[in-house]
């Protein structure tokens, strides 16, 4: 072999050697951490500042109402995008009760939308567009709320569509999939949740009667990609989470959207679930006829469990 040719062979044996020492020294672990003892936990983590600002509420009242309920362009604090929303008699009775100290009412615009693809003239925007909108717009209230005012406390509330998305946003805080630290778990005060499209029994508090049926979006998971523009989630991974014992869901016997029947055919189970968003029993939750606890209607339970938990939230220092 000419001289050149074996020192470049060399030279690449030699890189080859180089590049796999490389590789091992990176792999290699390091030193063994140093022991210290355990630290105790904590529910209020020492990274949280001792006061916050005087304009921050002592609690983020997020309600979310159902479909056809809001706008993309509500305004948050005064919505007036439905005046018979199911949510509204749930908001404005709270924001009655405190002043905006201590908690702030915001109610999440989006489009709030279910077009039925089985009828050719339904020009309303799609579930899945519907539901990710709801759902960016209420995480990102509360990322900039907890960025702005750390010692805020959150409820959070729902009905229908709406209560898809609260939960959806529980089990994720619940869970550690983000919109809040781990470490912020305790913040969330409780989740109140009306005619869930994705309820499982026994997975929260369930209130008065409550029927033995899961949410549309279950019985409906097998028919995902068949339709377009309605994915169908299934369960929630992992439930709740930590939230679990913190989520109250109200759920009427015979509700479609949240006591669903088996499933046989996809096709039509999508126009009967479109149908259901208006049928008599999803649609008087204010009245005492389909559901009712202790002669309570959904949304006076509703309404009276969230204003104790308000009521005793903590009430944290103010500069």
């Amino acid at each position: 072999m000419p001289k050149f040719l074996l020192f470049l062979a060399l030279l690449a044996v030699g890189a080859i050697i180089l590049v796999v020492v490389l590789v091992i020294t990176l792999l290699k672990p390091g030193p063994p951490p140093i022991s210290r003892p355990p630290e105790s936990s904590t529910t209020e983590p020492s990274r949280r500042p001792e006061a916050q600002s005087a304009d921050c509420p002592d609690v983020l009242t997020l309600v979310i109402p159902g479909t056809w309920e809001s706008s993309a362009d509500d305004d948050p604090y005064h919505p007036t995008a439905n005046p018979q929303s199911l949510m509204l008699r749930v908001s404005s009775a709270l924001a009655d009760e405190f002043p905006t100290s201590r908690t702030s009412v915001y109610t999440v615009p989006y489009v709030a939308q279910f077009r039925n693809p089985t009828n050719l003239t339904d020009t309303q925007r799609d579930y899945n567009y519907s539901r990710t909108q709801g759902y960016k717009r209420a995480a990102g209230e509360i990322i900039s709320t907890n960025k702005k005012c750390p010692l805020t406390r959150y409820v959070i509330m729902g009905f229908s569509q709406g209560a898809v998305i609260a939960g959806d946003l529980a089990s994720n805080i619940g869970n550690g999939r983000g919109v809040l630290d781990p470490s912020d778990v305790d913040l969330v005060l409780g989740v109140g949740l009306i005619a869930d499209g994705r309820r499982e029994p026994g997975e929260q508090n369930d209130i008065g009667p409550s029927p033995s049926g899961v949410g549309a979006e279950i019985a409906l998971s097998g028919i995902s990609g068949l339709v377009p523009g309605i994915t169908m989630t299934g369960p929630r991974n992992g439930g709740f989470g930590e939230l679990s014992d913190r989520v109250q869901s109200i759920c009427a016997p015979g509700d479609l959207i949240c006591d669903a029947p088996t499933i046989a055919n996809p096709v039509a189970a999508v126009g009967q679930l479109a149908g259901a968003i208006d049928n008599p029993v999803h649609a008087l939750y204010a009245t005492p006829r389909y559901w009712s606890f202790d002669g309570s209607t959904a949304t006076e339970w509703m309404y009276g469990w969230a204003s104790s938990v308000i009521d005793n939230a903590p009430r944290p220092e103010h500069y």
